[in-house]
C-alpha cells in the first residue's frame, strides 16, 4: 500500500509523544532540564555525524575535508531567502494557532516545542528517500526505520519540552505525504550526489536544532530550510 510509510511514521511520532506526555508530567523540573540537555547533546551529535560523513573522506591514506564552499554558499543564500520569506514566522504562527485550537493556550513552551521537534524529525535524507521509495515501489522500510527513531526522539523531547512536540506529526504527515504523491516526478532529481548534498546540509541544520535545545534560541533554523533546496540544485549547475 503506497503511503503506508507516512502513516507508520506519523503514528510513531504520536506514540512517542503520548508516552513522553504520560511520563514527562511526572518528572520535576530538574529531571526535565536533564532530559532536555541529553536530547540537545544527542541531536548535536546526530547532526555532527551526518555532516562529517559528507565533508570528510580518506584519500591516499590521509583524512581530508571538502564541500566547504557548498556549505557556505547554501547556508548563506538559504538564510537570505528564508529570512525574506520568514519561514520561521510561518511555523510559529501555525504553532500559535495549534496552541489555541488544542486547548493549550497557557502552555508557554508549546510553540517552541512544536517548531523544534518538527524541524528535528522533518529535516534529513531519510524522509525524502523513504517517501520516494514508498511512492514508486511501495517500499516503506526506510520510513519504518525513521518511525522508530522519531518515536524515541519525540518521546524524550516531549518529556522535556512538553505536549507541543506531539504535533510535529502534522508537518511530517504533510511533507512525507506530498513527497510520496510526487515521487515519480522527484525521482530523476534525487540523484546520489543530490542526496549526499541534502544529507550534508540537512545534518548541519539538525546540529543547529541541537544548539537551540542546549542554549537559548540562537539560530532561526526554519529560515535556513531553503539551503537544503539550494544544496540539491547545486548538483545540476554547469560547474566543473
Amino acid at each position: 500500500m503506497i503511503g503506508l510509510g507516512t502513516i507508520i511514521n506519523t503514528a510513531g511520532i504520536l506514540a512517542g509523544g503520548a508516552v513522553g506526555r504520560l511520563f514527562g508530567s511526572r518528572f520535576n523540573s530538574k529531571i526535565q532540564d536533564a532530559l532536555n540537555g541529553a536530547c540537545g547533546v544527542s541531536v548535536l551529535f546526530i547532526g555532527i555525524a551526518g555532516a562529517m560523513e559528507g565533508m570528510l573522506k580518506i584519500q591516499d591514506g590521509a583524512l581530508s575535508s571538502g564541500q566547504s564552499m557548498l556549505v557556505v554558499l547554501s547556508l548563506a543564500l538559504g538564510a537570505l531567502i528564508g529570512e525574506w520569506i520568514n519561514i520561521e514566522g510561518l511555523f510559529e504562527r501555525f504553532g500559535r494557532w495549534l496552541k489555541v485550537k488544542t486547548g493549550n493556550a497557557r502552555d508557554k513552551k508549546f510553540v517552541d516545542a512544536f517548531v523544534t521537534s518538527s524541524l528535528t524529525v522533518c529535516i534529513g535524507a531519510m524522509a525524502i528517500v523513504g517517501s520516494i521509495q514508498d511512492g514508486i515501489y511501495g517500499d516503506y522500510s526506510v520510513l519504518v526505520t525513521k518511525a522508530i527513531l522519531d518515536l524515541i526522539i519525540v518521546l524524550v523531547m516531549t518529556c522535556s519540552l512538553g505536549i507541543g512536540c506531539i504535533f510535529s506529526a502534522i508537518p511530517v504527515a504533510v511533507f512525507e505525504g506530498l513527497l510520496t504523491v510526487l515521487a515519480r516526478f522527484l525521482r530523476p532529481v534525487m540523484t546520489e550526489a543530490a542526496l549526499a548534498n541534502l544529507s550534508l546540509v540537512g545534518s548541519i541544520l539538525i546540529f543547529c536544532v541541537g544548539l537551540n535545545l542546549l542554549w537559548e534560541k540562537k539560530v532561526r533554523v526554519a529560515n535556513l530550510l531553503p539551503s537544503v533546496v539550494l544544496a540539491v540544485a547545486a548538483v545540476f549547475l554547469p560547474i566543473e
